[in-house]
């Protein structure tokens, strides 16, 4: 099977689109069944679904409920459920990691067995590597947490669980064939804690990270060619300020201010957009933008990010900007050195010697937030707020012998800079 379209009927009704998408893959040779797939109200399905794509449902529960629309409108069509659910997304912030029932998943899978087909989502959690994480941005702005663990079928490490084994059984039923051997868990291995005796300044090190751009005003992070990441704005005061109010209007998504390369103050874009700052003449006021997760569900999808809106000192434009677009995927040109200084954003390196690797798991007690590249590649964000309290590190991304750590601590290390490589994940 090949799918035409997700969900376009919460969206849309462009018949002509779906139409053209439809042809363009019959065109091109595709002659497997192709299909729609959608939410179970009446609307979303007659705006989502199209002649000559089957249309497929999306849930995680109450089978005969949610078919009641589809077998008013699609009687003679085979039922499939093509995403039930099984688990959830964690956002940062939220009070616990989401889990579900193991008896009550396969309950629902014994259900849609019994009058037609399913697709599981998700059989095995993933990882938001890098800056890949989503969000949801309904009342407020929810971005997604680095791992996609989601309470699947299998872990995000690929790890049996509970809920693996009662569908398991459920499956059972259904076929006359036995199925195959559960393939054993992947060994894990606690390395230990290492030491991160490396540090560089962010600011010292800004122009190492990108090259400037000079800009009239603060602009949207994608007019500046860049869309993931951070993004820093810095500009010199022509005057003194005292408790001046620097604000936002539209903000994507977190920003930290600096006076003179001191932080000032964070704006959140759940919370107020607006901060007082006191300056004098000549010193730099620097904002720095983080984009925590497109929203990839609902109308706020296309929301800049960086400052996407005015942002006034004062209640006036203040003028002439030198703008760092930051994708963090250069931090080879970082320098590095084992001095202390007094910047609160910075790169910290380590090194960890390991005879041969294993799947294992970056704690960050001593650490708020920021993110984590090993042997080059950004294995995503972190953040104290939790729920996710690990980072899951592949056996893939690791080397015999001597493995590079470097994190961005954004806000300012809560102890030392010691990390741990443990054989548990932390999702509380």
């Amino acid at each position: 099977m090949l799918q035409c379209e997700n969900e376009y009927g919460y969206y849309g009704d462009d018949k002509e689109y779906l139409e053209y998408l439809r042809d363009s893959y019959i065109k091109k040779g595709i002659d497997v069944p192709l299909f729609t797939s959608d939410g179970t109200g009446t609307e979303n399905l007659l705006d989502g679904s199209i002649e000559g794509c089957l249309p497929t449902l999306n849930f995680g529960s109450r089978v005969e409920e949610n078919f009641r629309a589809f077998n008013t409108l699609f009687p003679d069509k085979p039922k499939m459920c093509m995403e039930m659910w099984n688990g959830w997304f964690d956002a940062w912030g939220d009070e616990k990691h989401h889990t579900t029932s193991p008896e009550n998943y396969a309950q629902v899978v014994d259900d849609m067995l019994k009058i037609g087909s399913l697709n599981m989502y998700m059989f095995i959690g993933g990882t938001n590597f890098g800056f890949t994480s989503g969000a949801n941005h309904y009342e407020k702005f929810a971005p997604d947490v680095t791992s996609y663990d989601y309470d699947a079928m299998l872990t995000e490490c690929g790890d049996i669980t509970p809920k693996y084994l009662a569908v398991r059984k459920v499956i059972q039923k259904y076929t006359d064939e036995p199925l195959p051997e559960i393939p054993a868990n992947r060994e894990k291995k606690a390395y230990g804690k290492f030491k991160l005796n490396e540090k560089a300044g962010f600011f010292a090190n800004l122009d190492n990270l990108s090259s400037p751009i000079q800009s009239d005003v603060p602009r949207c992070m994608e007019e500046y060619g860049t869309g993931y990441g951070y993004i820093a704005y810095r500009t010199v005061l022509n005057r003194d300020y005292s408790d001046a109010v620097l604000s936002f209007e539209s903000l994507g998504d977190r920003a930290q201010i600096y006076i003179n390369d001191t932080l000032a103050g964070i704006v959140y874009i759940n919370d107020s957009l607006e901060i007082k700052v006191s300056a004098k003449k000549g010193d730099v006021l620097t904002v720095l933008c983080e984009n925590m997760g497109r929203a990839n569900f609902g109308t706020k999808m296309m929301r800049k990010k960086g400052i996407a809106g005015r942002c006034l000192l004062n209640g006036k434009i203040h003028f002439n900007w030198t703008v760092y677009p930051l994708p963090m995927d250069n931090l080879g040109k970082l320098k590095f050195s084992k001095s202390d200084f007094s910047e609160k954003s910075a790169f910290y390196r380590g090194y960890i010697e390991i005879d041969k690797p294993f799947d294992t798991f970056l704690k960050l007690e001593n650490f708020k937030k920021g993110f984590v590249t090993v042997n080059g590649f950004n294995i995503g964000r972190y953040w104290e707020i939790g729920p996710q309290k690990t980072l899951y590190v592949p056996r893939s991304l690791l080397k015999k012998g001597q493995n590079e750590f470097i994190f961005f601590e954004s806000d300012g290390l809560k102890g030392v800079p010691i990390a741990e490589l443990t054989d548990k994940p932390e999702l509380e």
